[in-house]
């Protein structure tokens, strides 16, 4: 009589072969959330906020509207207090979130290297910095946070304006007040130059320079011109390329397994893709011989201060103590790291 098995038998020797292959033996079908919630600062048309938007509806429609990304704008899940994304992250108020370097550094120290004034002169050098050895070092330390980063852009480098007088050197600084977004090194850079800083939330800027509670503030340029910086007295802005600040498509550990592998190749591709037209809009018209961005500027009559090479060197100069402070708590080696990097970027 022939031997037959039991439909029992053949699931028990099958889960038998597959752990003595060393395969799983048991395969955890995947479920996406009815409702990811995605964060980000700012509001449309910010670039870092059109780029959370790409990204989930690039998403979408790869999936044909199986994953549902949500973006909540201006922080607004967290009270409008970006700095408290990353936590919010980790402790599951949100799934994702489209992360500035900025901050992300008061939770995670390494994230200062794009802080450090003046490391990076040029595109190029950002460029260096997020496509090497330096970027997976840095995605090293997320992911052992219990994050998963999958792309990195440019929110462009940021130039500092105010309302009261051209900045071309670090005595024209001195007395104003000067906002900025979040982080102690940059209380400590302006502070070294003789301004008097004030940490202040995105959210609370407009207002604040339309009544002189600041003086002036630090972003890209595209920032300026999109925000309209330039209708709440800021008349005059200096090109020094102090420090750029990288964003980050971050999503959640937990989030990340509840999709399927085919899946999160769709997530990551989109985030990349979303990314590399993020920094597309934020090098349009401050790039070479595109000036479309610049000429704009001088258009809404802002007075444009183009520093020379030797005119940022005397910034650099004042705020050396500041890198040299900060490098030892973004990791000396790090640092050294990236600066072989930007040293190697045209070679």
């Amino acid at each position: 009589m022939k031997a037959t098995l039991s439909r029992r038998s053949v699931l028990k020797l099958a889960g038998s072969s597959a752990g003595t292959l060393g395969l799983p033996t048991f395969v955890h079908a995947q479920s996406p959330k009815p409702e990811y919630k995605l964060s980000v600062v700012g509001n449309r048309p910010l670039g870092t906020t059109e780029a959370a938007f790409r990204w989930a509806d690039l998403v979408a429609e790869r999936t044909q509207g199986r994953i549902n990304i949500r973006v909540y704008p201006g922080s607004q899940l967290l009270g409008g207090d970006q700095t408290r994304e990353f936590v919010a992250m980790r402790q599951g108020v949100i799934d994702m979130n489209v992360a500035s370097t900025i901050n992300l550094a008061p939770q995670i120290r390494e994230m200062n290297l794009f802080s450090l004034p003046f490391i990076m002169p040029d595109h190029q050098a950002f460029d260096a910095l997020t496509s090497g050895a330096v970027r997976k070092d840095l995605e090293a330390v997320l992911t052992s946070r219990d994050a998963v980063p999958l792309a990195w852009s440019e929110n462009g480098f940021r130039q500092v304006s105010n309302s009261k007088r051209p900045v071309r050197k670090p005595d024209d600084l001195k007395g104003l007040k000067i906002r900025y977004a979040a982080g102690q090194i940059f209380a400590d850079i302006f502070n070294a130059l003789g301004a008097n800083p004030l940490q202040m939330s995105w959210a609370d800027l407009q207002p604040a320079l339309a009544t002189g509670a600041v003086d002036g503030q630090e972003t890209p340029v595209n920032v300026f011109l999109t925000s309209q910086l330039d209708r709440v007295a800021q008349k005059h802005l200096s090109i020094w390329n102090y420090v750029a600040d990288a964003n980050i498509c971050l999503v959640s550990k937990a989030a990340w397994e509840t999709f399927a592998p085919a899946d999160q190749e769709i997530v990551r591709a989109s985030a990349e893709q979303a990314a590399r037209e993020h920094t597309a809009s934020s090098r349009k018209g401050v790039v070479g011989s595109d000036r479309w961005s610049l000429d704009e500027l001088k258009r809404r009559n802002v007075e444009v201060a183009e520093l020379s090479d030797s005119e940022k060197a005397t910034f650099k100069t004042a705020t050396r103590s500041v890198f040299d402070k900060w490098a030892q708590t973004v990791g000396s080696e790090l640092v050294k790291k990236a600066e072989a990097a930007v040293a190697g970027r045209n070679t």
